[in-house]
């Protein structure tokens, strides 16, 4: 077949899956799935093989991205229900004080949004910018954007939230290089969307906390301490990032193979410095607490539901980015990609953005765009920190442009009693704000690695 007839097959499949969930409104998994066998059959596959290689992309994607993604939410329940986040935040905001206080909402999005899910980070941290906004009379969104900027950006940039740990699971980049990059690009994202950008737009628009408003009344003596929240937090970041440096350096043969070096790498794999941590936030946040081996139980059944949905729609995606390897699309597209002057980091994030501002989830943008990226990267030769940067650049264009079909432009506009016209001058704005700005970023850096 001609690459022109394939490179359409690639156009009508996006639509499909456009059309499947936006018009139809079939559930990402099932969508994802059709659009395989779609794929697979337009571009001449027996049937199958078209059916071995969704087994095969599930199966492969699965076994790795199941484990970290619930791991991850058992870790970030523990953090929730122990009121470890809401410690966090107080004590940034006692420390920073008022007139800093954007700084130490955006910081506290930043660090809760790695291990707990963007949606209930905001929902347990709002009293705090209510009450910030009460005492200062200032907008709520002085305080909310920088808060909603921080959660925003980890929870697209930093592991082990789902969106980068899919997107570098289909495209077999190292978490911890995307770690490393999503701390380095991200932290700046992050002020330029929250504090920076809160500070403009609350001049703008004045929203005053809600009447229903009572501020909480939770002892910090009876909230876990800042250290500690913050060493938990941190254990699976540094394990995974110790391993990736080891890993790096045995290669080079700056050390030898041996014993420790296997050691570091084993004890900072992902599953391993996940389960390290859960069980440490178990220990500290949980028995230590007081909590009950039937309430830890039950936290942690709770956990994994938001989080099998997750772990579905990533497996479809994997499905969806095999069948365009077995079918040879893959090594079309690349050829053509290879020749165009399109650089990955660019194409990457356009995909993204496109699947993001139609249908609105992003994450059906970030895994969408992975499968399709995934057998073009063959036509380059991307060291692992180039592959981390495709990563960063897919999560950046997720990000932009949320509005009236993404359940975050609704609950953001709800919270902060907004209507649609100020959470689109808002919310929507500040979105964009860390999209482009995580492109820049990411373009320049990707001309040094």
């Amino acid at each position: 077949m001609s690459g022109i007839f394939l490179a359409l097959v690639v156009v009508a499949a996006v639509v499909l899956l456009l059309l499947l969930v936006l018009r139809l409104k079939i559930n990402a998994f099932i969508a994802l799935i059709i659009t395989a066998m779609f794929v697979g059959i337009a571009s001449g596959m027996p049937f199958q093989t078209v059916l071995d290689s969704i087994q095969k992309g599930m199966g492969g994607t699965l076994g790795f991205v199941a484990t970290v993604v619930g791991l991850g939410a058992i870790f970030g329940q523990m953090l929730e229900s122990s009121g470890g986040a809401e410690a966090l935040a107080r004590y940034l905001v006692k420390k920073f004080g008022h007139k800093k206080a954007p700084y130490a909402m955006v910081l506290s999005g930043f660090f809760i949004g790695i291990p707990v899910f963007f949606d209930v980070g905001f929902i347990i941290l709002i009293p705090i910018v209510y009450a910030l906004a009460r005492d200062t009379k200032l907008s709520l969104l002085y305080y909310g954007i920088p808060l909603l900027a921080g959660l925003a950006v980890t929870h697209s940039f930093i592991p082990p939230t789902p969106g980068p740990v899919a997107v570098a699971e289909i495209i077999n980049a190292q978490l911890g290089y995307v770690i490393l990059f999503g701390f380095l690009l991200g932290i700046p994202v992050a002020i330029l969307a929250g504090p920076v950008f809160g500070r403009y737009i609350s001049k703008k628009i004045m929203v005053a906390p809600p009447d229903f408003f009572e501020e909480a009344n939770t002892s910090e003596e009876k909230l876990p301490p800042f250290g500690q929240i913050i060493w938990i937090i941190l254990i699976p970041l540094i394990l995974i990032l110790l391993a990736t440096i080891t890993n790096v350096m045995v290669t080079r043969e700056v050390i030898g193979k041996g014993v420790f070096p296997n050691l570091l790498m084993f004890v900072g794999h992902p599953f391993s410095a996940l389960i390290i941590a859960t069980l440490v936030a178990i220990y500290f946040l949980g028995i230590r607490r007081g909590f009950k081996k039937k309430e830890i139980l039950d936290l942690s059944t709770k956990a994994l539901g938001p989080a099998g949905i997750i772990i579905l729609v990533t497996g479809a995606g994997g499905a969806l980015k095999e069948v365009l390897v077995d079918s040879g699309i893959g090594d079309v597209l690349a050829g053509a990609l290879a020749k165009s002057a399109w650089p990955p980091v660019l194409l990457a994030w356009a995909l993204a953005a496109l699947v993001r501002v139609t249908q609105g989830s992003a994450t059906v943008a970030m895994i969408t765009a992975a499968g399709i990226m995934a057998p073009l990267l063959v036509a380059f030769d991307l060291s692992e920190m180039h592959r981390a940067l495709i990563v960063l650049a897919i999560s950046s264009g997720a990000t932009i442009l949320s509005h009236v079909n993404d359940s975050g432009f609704w609950l953001v506009g709800k919270y902060l009693g907004l209507d649609e016209k100020q959470t689109l001058q808002s919310w929507t704005v500040m979105e964009t704000i860390i999209a482009v700005s995580g492109l820049a970023l990411t373009l320049l850096v990707s001309f040094f690695v």
